[in-house]
């Protein structure tokens, strides 16, 4: 039986996969690059996206904000099929599951899930739970979910285990291709950034290369950063913008930065595991020119993934003594030709910050605390000066 919104628990509100949060651009802003025609994640074909947004109180009257973003790699159509996939730690204070056997194997054959830093064991069950209801006789060999997270513990109940396996479920079930929600919703929800509201960013660049086009997306799951640090456009906007600073009040003499940041880089352009690896390297330098120094207290963790060479890398037991038919091949972009994709994610991943920013919307959470979204029109007089 397919998930519905009767698996949620009553007192918490689902929200679909929807988009209509402002963006960076509708205020103007420039950014370098050809975006896709979503400017998303999504743009990349195959790639869907859902999300659960967990919107209430508890029983015993405890503020919930949070929630499970889901991304399908290639859709539900072809489920555990591999993708080439690399890693990137820039700061390891942070978790993803499955990261050891992709780094093992090269390949990513699961869907991927994000949420709350206490909330990753709901989460690997539900996709547990999912992965085996669309696709059984992958349960006939091991599965390893991919989940990932960052801490929402300052807007949410994050101690409550509100996320259950069932929001990681309905997550996955309703993930499509299309606009992908941004600031907060999904596990973004009760996420911050440069001490605002922030939480969900993505953003798409194309690249050329010769007859051939091929689309890079990034999606954030932002959670990092001290407010002074703060540069959009190369601006030094975070000291202007300093006096409503809640968040960084709260946690007083406590080392600011702390949150985290996950990324996710979806292409369609033919790699192998070590360039997606380069290519979730430079998801580093793109939330550098956003003023980030990578605080020792978030964990800072990227991945990215090819969607060309559909099911080359998989992985599961052989069913018979090998012969010449089961070789396999890759196609891959020669590697003095990749840089014009290390571009695409800096740039992807520039925007992508800076859409989480535009898109969050102050929100007051656990006993009254407040984290004020970023003022567009502040920011906009900053930028034009």
């Amino acid at each position: 039986m397919p998930w519905t919104n009767t698996a949620l628990p009553p007192l918490i509100g689902h929200t679909p996969l929807e988009g209509g949060a402002p963006r960076a651009r509708d205020l103007g802003l420039h950014f370098a690059g050809v975006p896709g025609p979503w400017n998303a994640i999504t743009d990349v074909p195959g790639v869907e996206v859902g999300c659960v947004t967990l919107l209430g109180e508890s029983g015993s009257g405890k503020a919930i904000r949070t929630g499970v973003t889901a991304i399908l790699p290639r859709g539900r159509q072809a489920l555990g099929r591999s993708c080439a996939a690399g890693l990137h730690s820039l700061n390891g204070n942070g978790e993803l599951t499955g990261s050891a056997w992709i780094e093992e194997s090269g390949g990513l054959a699961m869907p991927i899930l994000l949420s709350n830093t206490h909330s990753v064991g709901a989460c690997h069950h539900g996709s547990l739970q999912w992965v085996l209801q669309q696709q059984p006789q992958l349960g006939r060999q091991w599965l390893l979910p991919v989940v990932g997270e960052t801490w929402d513990g300052y807007l949410n109940d994050i101690n409550g285990q509100h996320v259950l396996p069932e929001h990681a479920a309905l997550a996955l079930e309703s993930a499509s291709s299309g606009a992908v929600p941004e600031g907060a919703a999904g596990g973004g929800t009760g996420m911050n950034c440069y001490a605002f509201k922030a939480g969900n960013g993505t953003a798409s660049r194309q690249v050329r290369f010769g007859a051939q086009h091929f689309t890079v997306g990034v999606f954030l799951q932002a959670n990092f950063g001290v407010r002074q640090e703060l540069r959009i456009g190369g601006v030094d906007v975070g000291a202007a913008l300093a006096a409503d600073n809640p968040l960084q009040a709260h946690f007083g003499d406590a080392p600011a930065g702390a949150g985290s940041c996950l990324a996710i880089v979806a292409t369609d352009a033919p790699l192998l595991p070590l360039q997606c690896k380069a290519l979730a390297r430079r998801v580093g330098l793109g939330i550098a020119r956003t003023g980030t120094c990578g605080s020792h207290f978030s964990g800072d963790l990227f991945m990215a993934f090819s969607t060309a060479n559909a099911g080359a890398l998989d992985s599961r037991f052989p069913g018979s003594e090998p012969e010449d038919a089961v070789l396999r091949s890759l196609c891959f972009v020669p590697w003095g030709h990749v840089d014009a994709l290390y571009t695409a994610v800096v740039e992807a991943t520039e925007e992508a910050v800076v859409n989480a920013l535009v898109a969050g919307r102050s929100m007051v959470g656990l006993d009254g605390r407040r984290s004020p979204g970023i003022p567009h029109a502040e920011l906009q007089r900053l930028l034009a000066r």
